[in-house]
């Protein structure tokens, strides 16, 4: 058994979590978890490619641990569509599909695979447990990444007992989500897995029990603050509001820490790639942060963040190693400005920057300023083709119901005519009823 086995049977009757079923303690997690184990010996041998269709609950947080013990490589696959689980299954070829029943195991065991991926295979021949996420890309075949998951577990070894209630908001799937429950699972914290990730839902729990820690989107803290959830819920039991996963508007920041002005607010970053890091920020005021992690080491390239982790992974299955140099450096896509005294800050991702006839446009400055209008709800800057100057900056646009579409484009551009340079000043504005995001609360920008 790994530490974190017996580090979780130390806490015993201490609350464990919580889903829709129930509360359960760190003992019951420990039974659900031998329980699940003598099954899994009953089905498959050790060492076996395994998909586990399911969002976080309690028993599929036990299955997790459980495959652990079995050197599994796992692969946690939350899916919304049936077209998107094949393109995963596809990639990946599991010798066993786990789904839950509530704490039934339904088992679908597919044909062996004789010539697995030499990523794989090493794995398997050195008797060690294997993590599977992919890229959430909406297009094309998404990225399929493995990591030594004993690596990564043991990234957690040696956290301080604490008693907070923390709620894991990000997917099973998703290394922010598996991030927030090893780290919980090490402190033995209480861990409260939403059912639904709708913004009255979520502060209900918060409210119901008392939690200290939100992790969330930028995306996601805004449909909280429209949907004025501090006036209808008790959240004074929050102590920290963390964000990452995208760019945080400066503007929006400003919001947040006025709504919520007794709340910390930490920046975190991290990428699939290399785990995530330890951060500090400045303050809650501000955007700019530290990499402070001893298993992460970074340098900025030409404006670009490039990452070095104990905790990155082995490679892709599916895809080549272009995004690492040979020397093992990540380059992360994320453009960020650095500061004197060791802090960066992130100004948006390279790829979603608009080229306005040789100018550079980052999203997360246009919709900052635009942002800082009261009748703004929220609002979205991407690119659009155009004929002279290449691209130009297009934006999405949900208003308050209090101003006319006309008045509110007229006050939008006034306004940022005065606080950005005239290239950077939306071209096109589109009025909608919710800007596009993912099902993980980022922004889903559009680009033509």
């Amino acid at each position: 058994m790994s530490w974190l086995i017996e580090q979780i049977k130390t806490f015993s009757s201490r609350p464990a979590i919580v889903d829709g079923q129930g509360c359960y303690s760190y003992a019951d997690l420990v039974n659900q978890i031998v329980s699940y184990k003598t099954q899994l010996d009953a089905q498959f041998e050790d060492g076996q490619v395994v998909a586990i269709l399911s969002d976080y609950n309690f028993n599929a947080v036990a299955l997790f641990f459980a495959l652990y013990q079995k050197k599994a490589i796992i692969v946690p696959i939350v899916f919304s569509s049936h077209d998107e689980l094949e393109k995963r299954m596809k990639v990946v070829m599991p010798g066993v599909v786990i789904k839950l029943n509530k704490t039934d195991l339904v088992f679908d065991k597919k044909t062996a695979i004789k010539d697995r991926h030499p990523m794989i295979k090493g794995l398997q021949d050195a008797k060690q447990p294997g993590l599977v996420l992919f890229s959430s890309g909406s297009t094309g075949e998404p990225k399929a990444m493995i990591h030594n998951l004993a690596v990564l577990v043991n990234s957690y070894q040696g956290k301080k007992t604490k008693n907070l209630n923390i709620l894991v908001f990000l997917m099973f799937d998703h290394i922010g989500g598996l991030n927030t429950l090893l780290n919980s699972l090490a402190m033995g914290a209480k861990i409260v897995l939403p059912s639904s990730r709708n913004p009255d839902v979520i502060a209900s729990l918060i409210a119901t029990h008392q939690i200290h820690v939100l992790p969330a989107s930028p995306t996601f803290l805004n449909l909280m603050l429209i949907a004025r959830v501090q006036e209808r819920f008790n959240l004074s039991s929050l102590k920290m509001i963390t964000y990452g996963t995208e760019s945080m508007p400066a503007s929006l920041l400003k919001k947040i820490k006025t709504r919520f002005p007794r709340i910390k607010l930490l920046q975190t970053f991290g990428t699939s790639e290399t785990g995530i890091a330890q951060t500090a920020s400045r303050s809650s005021e501000s955007l700019e942060l530290k990499l402070d992690d001893p298993n992460i080491k970074y340098q900025v390239v030409d404006g670009e963040l490039w990452l070095k982790s104990n905790t990155q992974i082995i490679g892709y299955l599916n895809a080549s190693m272009e995004s690492f140099t040979e020397d093992g450096w990540f380059k992360t896509g994320d453009l960020v400005e650095e500061l004197e005294d060791g802090y960066i800050c992130i100004k948006g991702r390279a790829k979603e920057v608009i080229n306005v006839g040789g100018e550079k446009v980052l999203p997360a400055e246009v919709e900052s300023i635009v942002l800082e209008l009261d009748f703004i709800n929220d609002c979205m800057a991407y690119s659009e083709k155009h004929a002279i100057t290449g691209q130009i900056v297009a934006l999405q646009v949900v208003l308050k119901s209090d101003i006319l579409p006309n008045q509110a484009k007229k006050l939008i551009r006034k306004h940022c005519h005065s606080r950005l340079a005239g290239y950077k000043v939306p071209v096109k504005i589109d009025f909608v009823a919710t800007t596009s995001f993912s099902e993980r609360f980022k922004k889903r920008r559009l680009q033509s």
